[in-house]
C-alpha cells in the first residue's frame, strides 16, 4: 500500500491513545518542514522513545537515522497516485496482470490460503488483490531505509501525530530484531509483501512477525482485515468497510474488490 491511509490507519482515538504512551511524561519533540533541526529533533525524541521503553538497539538506530528527502518528496505527491476513475487507476497499476497472477498463485498455494481463510474468514482474492497491488506479489518492496523513512515523518510537522505512533514501533522493532539500522522498505516506512507500518507489524503480524516472509504476510494481512470487520462469507461489497481501513482512498478500494472478485470467479 503506498501510504494513504492504510494497513495502515489507525483510528483517531487510537492514534491519540498511543501517541500518548509513546510520550510519556516527555514533552513532544518540535516538528519541522524541511532537514535544519531534524538532528536537534532526534535528540528530543529519543527521550520519549526512551520513555516509551526503547532499548539501546532501537536508540542506536534512532541516532544513526538521516533525514529523507525522497519521502518527504513522495509524500508531497500522494494523492496524484490516486487519483482519476477507478479505470483509469486499474489500468495505471496493472490490474489485468495481477488478476492473471493472482489466478495462477492461488491455484499454486491452494493449501495455504485456505488454511487463512479457515482461521480468518478471508478468501484468497482479496489477500491476492493486496499483495498484487501493493508490490507486485513481493517483485518490488521498496529500497528507502525504513527507519529513516519513518522517523523523517513523524519529525515532519504535516501529520507528526499520525507517524509519532509507528516511528516508536519501528524502533521497538529493531530492539526486537524485527528490523535494523539498515532495513529498507516502502517510502512511507510500509514493511514487506502487502506494506505494514511498524505499529500494526506490531498489533496484526502474527508468528514471526517477519513481513518479508510471504506466508506470515498473508496471514497477517488476513488479520488486520478480520480485527476490522472482515465478515466471512459475506461478499466483497458487503466488506468494503474492512478495505477501506486497509486504504481510504475509494479507488483503491473499488480496485481491489474488483480484482479479488475476478480472482475468486475462477
Amino acid at each position: 500500500m503506498a501510504f494513504f491511509a492504510k494497513g495502515r490507519v489507525f483510528a483517531a482515538a487510537t492514534v491519540v491513545a498511543m501517541l500518548a504512551l509513546a510520550t510519556g511524561a516527555q514533552a513532544a519533540a518540535s516538528c519541522g518542514k524541511n532537514g535544519a533541526g531534524f538532528d536537534a529533533w532526534k535528540q528530543e525524541f529519543a527521550a520519549e522513545a526512551r520513555a516509551d521503553g526503547v532499548g539501546q538497539r532501537g536508540l542506536s538506530a534512532l541516532a544513526g537515522a538521516t533525514y529523507a528527502t525522497r519521502t518527504i518528496a513522495a509524500d508531497r505527491a500522494i494523492h496524484k497516485a490516486f487519483s482519476g476513475s477507478v479505470e483509469n487507476f486499474m489500468k495505471r497499476r496493472g490490474a489485468s496482470a495481477i488478476i492473471s497472477r493472482g489466478r495462477a498463485l492461488k491455484k499454486q498455494n491452494a493449501a495455504m490460503f485456505a488454511k487463512i481463510e479457515q482461521d480468518y474468514g478471508v478468501p484468497p482474492g482479496v489477500l491476492l488483490a493486496i499483495w498484487g497491488m501493493e508490490t507486485g506479489f513481493g517483485a518490488s518492496m521498496g529500497n528507502q531505509n525504513t527507519v529513516s523513512a519513518i522517523l523523517t515523518l513523524a519529525y515532519d510537522c504535516r501529520r507528526p501525530e499520525y507517524f509519532t505512533p509507528h516511528a516508536i514501533a519501528a524502533l521497538k522493532l529493531v530492539d526486537r530484531g524485527a528490523l535494523s539500522a539498515e532495513s529498507v522498505g516502502a517510502m512511507h516506512g510500509e514493511i514487506g509483501h502487502t506494506q505494514f507500518l511498524p505499529g500494526n507489524v506490531l498489533k496484526y503480524g502474527v508468528g514471526s512477525g517477519n513481513l518479508r516472509d510471504r506466508n506470515t504476510a498473508l496471514a497477517s494481512t488476513a488479520n488486520y482485515l478480520k480485527d476490522h470487520g472482515w465478515r466471512a462469507g459475506a461478499s466483497y461489497q458487503a466488506n468494503m468497510g474492512a478495505i477501506a481501513e486497509w486504504n481510504s482512498a475509494s479507488v483503491y478500494q473499488q480496485a481491489i474488490a474488483r480484482i479479488a472478485e475476478a480472482i475468486d470467479a475462477e
